[in-house]
């Protein structure tokens, strides 16, 4: 099992984040070794300090209004080892080792398994 590190950085980077209207940052997660996107997901504030803090991805629901830890009910858990954002400083990425089954609340490794027209599935043959 991968152990959860702490990313530096300084309260200046974290400020350098331009955050939406509703105070939020789109998360790019990608997976170290693969290079795949996993998932995108939302980050506000709080949720990237507590990323950057413990290791482990922590996200804003929209929906549900609340933070969550990827892989605490599933189990398929991310563990941070890159952390970067762009150079609008408007979306994040992040590296991550991907423990278990994948990403994707549907069972799948990545969010993007769906593919316009008849191409396959994007990282699969």
């Amino acid at each position: 099992m991968p152990e959860a590190n702490p990313i530096a950085a300084t309260d200046e980077q974290i400020e350098a984040v331009a955050f939406n209207a509703e105070g939020l940052v789109p998360a790019i997660i990608q997976e170290m070794g693969t290079g795949q996107v996993l998932m995108l997901a939302w980050m506000n504030e709080t949720s990237l300090r507590r990323t950057l803090e413990t290791g482990r991805t922590w996200f804003w629901s929209r929906s549900k209004q609340e933070y969550w830890c990827k892989g605490e009910t599933s189990g398929d858990r991310q563990y941070v080892l890159e952390a970067s954002f762009d150079c609008d400083m408007d979306a994040l990425l992040f590296v991550v080792e991907q423990v278990g089954n994948g990403a994707c609340h549907t069972g799948e490794r990545s969010c993007f398994f769906r593919a316009f027209g008849g191409a396959a599935k994007p990282g699969r043959v």
